[in-house]
């Protein structure tokens, strides 16, 4: 007999379809279920089923089967351009016959200054030689932020740095080179494309607990005194009362 009614491996999809999860915006659920798999880092895929075998001539199948990559925690607050540890083994002695050792192979990481035109400040950020080139392939910081989806920038940083710039092109606030119009202006024709409105760009990049958090926000009231509650049903006491009351006529003779 099943300890539980739904198995544990769609818990979270039921839990997005009731109480305050469901009432959610539906762009933010749908960014929730969207399954988007990263680009290739680690391994080259074939992009082919099959290949003609070079001594036999035959056709055999091939598959792209990715390499299992773990992301530490402090990959959340960096851009590692999708790069991870790769946990496997080596040789001691480099030596077939001999004992097999755990290793782990890291990225390796750069603390670099990179500047954002349309938040108009400069951030130290860890980032890998991979992300170096992803930028500049991008011709730009902003755009390599905006640009990236969020599967493959795998950070929560890049997220939240995508939410701002997201934010501020739809607002189109004048706290941008407030001395300059005309740069201000540039700017936000530069990266036009960019632009959703203001209640989606809000929610980009929140995590499900921070999303649930800002909806309980949104639908908090503030608690009405007794004394107006109090007032209003006795006026509505009084209004049914006089209106049940018979009409009384005056009758001259």
């Amino acid at each position: 007999m099943p300890l539980h009614k739904y198995p544990p491996r769609i818990w979270q999809a039921l839990r997005l379809k009731q109480g305050i999860y469901a009432r959610l915006p539906a762009h933010y659920l749908r960014s929730l279920t969207e399954t988007e798999e990263p680009t290739p880092v680690h391994f080259k895929p074939h992009g082919v089923k099959y290949k003609r075998n070079p001594q036999t001539g035959q056709p055999e199948r091939v598959q792209d089967i990715p390499i299992p990559i773990y992301y530490p925690p402090e990959s959340q607050h960096g851009l590692w351009g999708g790069e991870g540890y790769i946990q496997g083994f080596r040789y001691a002695n480099n030596d077939k016959l001999s004992t097999r050792l755990r290793k782990t192979w890291k990225p390796q990481l750069f603390v670099r200054e990179l500047y954002s035109e349309i938040l108009d400040k400069t951030f130290s950020i860890p980032v890998t030689m991979r992300t170096l080139d992803l930028v500049d392939a991008c011709y730009g910081f902003d755009s390599y932020i905006l640009k990236t989806p969020k599967v493959d920038l795998n950070s929560k940083l890049g997220m939240d740095l995508k939410r701002a710039m997201l934010l501020r092109l739809a607002r189109k606030d004048t706290e941008l080179y407030p001395d300059d119009a005309e740069k201000r202006e540039l700017i936000y024709n530069k990266y036009k494309e960019f632009v959703i409105p203001e209640d989606e760009a809000e929610w980009v990049g929140l995590s499900l607990e921070e999303a649930v958090e800002k909806q309980r926000l949104l639908e908090k009231k503030d608690p009405v005194p007794l004394f107006k509650v109090y007032t209003e049903e006795l006026i509505q006491q009084l209004s049914m009362q006089r209106l049940s009351e018979p009409a009384i006529v005056d009758k001259k003779s």
